[in-house]
């Protein structure tokens, strides 16, 4: 009998493809209620940390460089109070083979789908993952899909976009572009069903822990090559994996102290399935767009359950404009002599700010890089903007209106802190998992505290106010 594949049917097998896409039998860690095993589904892995590094590092990926950024710093401090401006260090992981820390997640994902068995893999993503998994797959032999949304309904691109096509392509996996839309899961899923292929989702167990080996060497190596521990590491957060297995590697180092902050570029007002924003937002991650949906219902994803956490571990949450993270890009050029961007300026344009206001004794770690390219260059992506009724201007950032406007700073002491209420984010998150109730056992409560970052007793007081 002829298998339904209309849309509702495969939705509907969701999680039955996914145990076969990925071996894991997500059901095992459910414990009752609303309670759910995270450290179980990530210790199943069965890799300690030194495993993980010797399985990247034989496959290229890992030990990228910590970089002082001496200029930037120093520029911060000429705009500071006395005493102030932090110093500003950044993990250079666009000297990974694929050019992002996403090799870090696709080589443990790949290397997984190897141990397991499969023949090839498949990822659903807007590009530089793509990339990292088609490197690994020609690394360790596999075959390669790679699932792009990349067209609004006229299949007008991005640069930033179709530049991360190429690269996929330049790597040797097959793409797919796809126009914006819920369609997208729904082909992911049916190639592999069809194929038999590995998920290599973003969100699995295998994924995170392999950003895990960051967070690990960001502490070794501001012991070892600085002689000092970070006291903030700032991360671009879009669907979490970045923040979560960074944080997470920080912890296994022992660096208990340290705060992990988020950054994102703030698109408020603009919607991640509208034919019509697709291509009025000038960044294609990193943004508040996945930011805020993803860490307060990380179960949206592609697989039954998130290994991406991200509100386990956010002590601060930061908004930047998307004219500030441009402009960032071009002072990282131009001070520092070196081109990358744009995701990862998302969070140094942030950290800049932070700078301002922490005491110079201080140290932030930017935790990572991007490579850039021919559409990844600031030019191109506000060309296209402007072709697209965007207004680009210099002046003050405040005055930015995502999908109306990008103003860059007329001047760097207009680069400023904004803060995302963090109680906002856990009442929602607090609302979505308690579904109505009212009423919860110990264990639950303590697994909500967990899922939020916050005592006990401070989740009970904020479930009372919901």
């Amino acid at each position: 009998m002829k298998q339904d594949m209309s849309y509702e049917a495969v939705m509907k097998r969701q999680n039955a493809i996914m145990k076969e896409a990925l071996g894991i039998d997500y059901d095992a860690y459910e414990r009752g209620g609303i309670i759910f095993d995270y450290e179980a589904m990530m210790d199943d892995v069965g890799l300690s940390i030194e495993e993980v590094i010797a399985i990247e590092r034989d496959m290229g990926v890992g030990n990228t460089p910590l970089m002082d950024l001496k200029n930037i710093t120093a520029l911060s401090r000429k705009l500071s109070s006395r005493g102030h401006g932090a110093r500003i260090l950044v993990k250079d992981e666009a000297a990974n083979p694929s050019g992002s820390f996403k090799a870090r997640r696709a080589a443990l994902s790949v290397w997984d789908a190897k141990r397991k068995g499969y023949e090839g893999v498949i990822a659903a993503t807007s590009g530089n993952y793509g990339a990292a998994v088609a490197s690994m797959a020609a690394r360790l032999g596999l075959k390669c899909i790679v699932i792009q949304e990349c067209f609004d309904s006229d299949f007008k691109g991005q640069p930033e976009i179709l530049e991360k096509q190429r690269k996929c392509e330049a790597l040797g996996a097959e793409v797919i572009q796809m126009t914006v839309g819920p369609e997208l899961f729904y082909h992911a899923l049916s190639l592999m069903e069809e194929t038999g292929f590995y998920n290599a989702s973003l969100y699995t167990p295998s994924a995170i822990l392999g950003i895990e080996t960051l967070g690990y060497e960001i502490a070794e190596q501001c012991r070892e090559k600085y002689d000092l521990v970070p006291d903030v590491v700032l991360a671009t957060h879009a669907g979490g994996g970045n923040l979560s297995g960074t944080a997470r590697g920080l912890l296994k180092a022992g660096l208990k102290d340290t705060k992990v902050y988020a950054a994102s570029v703030d698109l408020s007002g603009l919607s991640m399935a509208s034919d019509r924003d697709f291509n009025r937002k000038s960044f294609t991650t990193g943004h508040t767009g996945f930011g805020i949906p993803f860490a307060s219902l990380p179960d949206r994803s592609d697989v039954p359950r998130n290994a991406a956490r991200a509100l386990r571990y956010i002590d601060r949450y930061l908004l930047v404009k998307q004219g500030e993270v441009f402009y960032t890009t071009e002072m990282l050029a131009s001070l520092e002599g070196i081109e990358r961007g744009p995701a990862g300026n998302t969070s140094l344009a942030a950290a800049f700010a932070l700078s301002r206001e922490l005491p110079e004794h201080m140290t932030i770690v930017v935790q990572e890089t991007e490579y850039t390219g021919a559409g990844k260059h600031p030019m191109p992506q506000l060309t296209f903007a402007q072709e697209n009724g965007i207004e680009v201007r210099f002046g003050d950032p405040d005055e930015e209106v995502p999908g109306q406007s990008i103003v860059l700073p007329s001047h760097p002491s207009l680069i400023k802190l904004r803060e995302y209420d963090m109680n906002r984010l856990r009442l929602s998150a607090l609302r979505r998992m308690a579904d109505g109730r009212r009423e919860f056992s110990d264990e639950e409560m303590a697994y909500m505290a967990s899922e939020i970052n916050l005592s006990v007793q401070e989740t009970k007081a904020l479930i009372k106010s919901l």
